[in-house]
């Protein structure tokens, strides 16, 4: 009776932390938008170029992979619980010194200093979510984590555009400032680690339950799942840095009415990120493989993606160029979820934390490249537009060889049985 009446308390906990680390990714993905919504004053302000604009883009993801690595093979034996409160307070103090009068260079420190803080972000929320929910039940509080996202840069382009608009660019900084400090208290009160964690350290104690970290590196599925990942961050970093820009340099549009359509991208990426995290568990409860029902179906969104950015520059009209734009960042992002559950169906528990944060230095790494290489091309182009079409077009070709790449190699069901008859017990994850 007591194990009956505690399971419901258990569900509505594990909700609660699914809640929690939702709002978590919401701030994180918020802290990532606001250079971008602020691109046109900061650019102004500091009297930046184009590719000086992009190195600060990029400057984020400077230590954010190394950071991403370090933290996840950390989490394999340190709580996630404290992990996550350290985060939380780190993102909200490199936040404040933009409130005073900064220089290119102090703007620069601060934000290699937040992506530092927000790189292992994502894998460590999925490694205390996985602690709840066993395998066959990670894809919708995944897919949930990871519209944190979405909803985060819709909450923050109008909320952080009219701060602009109306006080300063610098604002806008401190309140995603206050907005960390908020959500580590809450958390600090609220949050918990995960049962699941304790029952898989008490199954088999005599099994060695891992895989040798070479063979888990050199998985084609990880491989191709990391691939397509890769091309989908390609399209998100770019537009994180430089989508305000696009729509403000490129399109002509003033910087009050960029709220909106700057929101698409993230508003189409939650409905299609819930919708296919729902529709992927259901074709995994009537017995499809995770290859179709993960796999495939996440590189072909990554695929068709890039496919609507290589087009975008030869369809004419504002409308057009939006809607091309808004699927190309859009659709790939579902990837996100998929990617991850296949790394976590056929990782060995003890092994997870650090799996998935190198798969977040791997595709992440594209961040290091995207928004400089855009900035690089709009400052060679004879007009911005030009630029930005040249911008779009290369990260069309790359979201689209990622995508391919993912759909051919991703087959976790075979490495799963390989891997349990070479190791018994050792891939069977909580």
């Amino acid at each position: 009776m007591r194990v009956q009446t505690s399971r419901p308390a258990a569900h509505n906990e594990a909700w609660l932390i699914v809640g929690l680390l939702f709002l978590f990714m919401l701030i994180n993905f918020a802290d990532k938008a606001v250079i971008g919504i602020a691109a046109v004053p900061i650019m102004t302000e500091l009297h930046l170029s184009p590719s000086q604009f992009g190195l600060l883009g990029s400057s984020f993801f400077l230590l954010f992979a190394v950071s991403a690595v370090v933290t996840g093979f950390a989490v394999n034996r340190v709580e996630t619980r404290s992990v996550l409160l350290a985060m939380g307070l780190l993102w909200a103090l490199t936040q404040f010194p933009m409130l005073g009068p900064v220089g290119f260079g102090t703007l620069v420190a601060c934000r290699i200093g937040l992506g530092a803080g927000e790189g292992p972000a994502y894998p460590v929320a999925l490694h205390s979510t996985y602690k709840w929910f066993p395998n066959e039940l990670r894809t919708l509080p995944t897919a949930i984590i990871a519209q944190g996202a979405g909803v985060g840069i819709m909450v923050a382009l109008p909320l952080l555009n009219w701060v602009i608009v109306h006080y300063s660019w610098h604002w806008a900084f401190g309140v995603l400032g206050f907005a960390g400090l908020a959500w580590a208290a809450a958390w600090l009160a609220l949050g918990r680690e995960g049962s699941l964690a304790t029952a898989a350290a008490t199954v088999a104690p005599e099994k060695t339950e891992r895989v040798p970290y070479r063979q888990l590196l050199l998985s084609p599925s990880i491989i191709g799942c990391w691939c397509a990942s890769f091309g989908a961050y390609w399209g998100l970093s770019q537009a994180l840095s430089w989508q305000g820009a696009f729509l403000i340099k490129g399109l002509g549009l003033a910087q009050g009415s960029i709220c909106l359509l700057g929101a698409l991208p993230a508003g189409a990426s939650v409905v299609l990120v819930i919708a296919a995290g729902w529709y992927s568990q259901r074709l995994l409860a009537r017995g499809v493989s995770s290859r179709a029902a993960r796999g495939i179906l996440g590189g072909a969104c990554v695929a068709f993606g890039g496919a609507a950015l290589v087009a975008m520059p030869y369809l004419p009209g504002i409308p057009v160029k939006i809607a091309m734009t808004t699927i190309g960042v859009a659709l790939p992002s579902v990837i996100y979820v998929f990617s991850n559950a296949v790394v976590g169906e056929i990782t060995p528990v003890a092994q997870r934390g650090a799996l998935l944060a190198i798969g977040t230095a791997v595709s992440t790494s594209a961040g290091l490249l995207a928004p400089y290489v855009m900035g690089s091309v709009i400052e060679m182009a004879a007009t911005p537009l030009d630029g930005f079409n040249t911008g779009f077009m290369i990260c069309g070709v790359v979201m689209l060889a990622g995508g391919a790449i993912g759909m051919a190699l991703v087959r976790p069901e075979r490495e799963a049985r390989r891997w349990t008859n070479e190791m018994p017990e050792a891939v069977v994850s909580a």
